[in-house]
């Protein structure tokens, strides 16, 4: 399947999906040296978004989050790529600098966990298997 949205920031990775229907805060929600998901409660409490195609609806939170999402980057424990339904601008700027492709304005809930994703921020498409 072939979903086309908005690009946010440039690139092409292709990785497992790991989804989720709750907004992430990457400030507190997330070890940025782990890239485990830490949030009590949260839908992916315990996962790694090390090296995966995080499909998520929104960000919220700290404008620290963007720094995070940075941090992961340069650690090499944060994610390929990112897929949402609403890219805010806290996330928006953490790819920028963190060098993240990332598209949003795609309908998240035809992507499931485990599916094989082609990113290509550049045309702002999504390929699942």
């Amino acid at each position: 399947m072939k979903l086309t949205g908005r690009k946010i920031y440039k690139g092409k990775v292709e990785g497992e999906a790991l989804v989720t229907t709750s907004s992430i805060s990457f400030y507190g929600g997330v070890d940025p040296e782990t890239g485990t998901v830490v949030e009590k409660g949260h839908e992916l409490e315990g996962k790694s978004i090390t090296n995966k195609i995080l499909v998520f609806p929104t960000g919220k939170g700290s404008t620290v989050g963007s720094y995070v999402l940075y941090q992961m980057a340069m650690t090499d424990k944060g994610p390929k790529g990112l897929i949402l339904n609403d890219c805010e601008a806290i996330v928006a700027v953490g790819c920028i600098i963190g060098d993240i492709p990332c598209v949003d304005q795609i309908d998240t809930s035809k992507i499931t966990t485990g599916m094989k994703v082609i990113l290509d921020a550049d045309n702002a498409t999504v390929e699942t298997f």
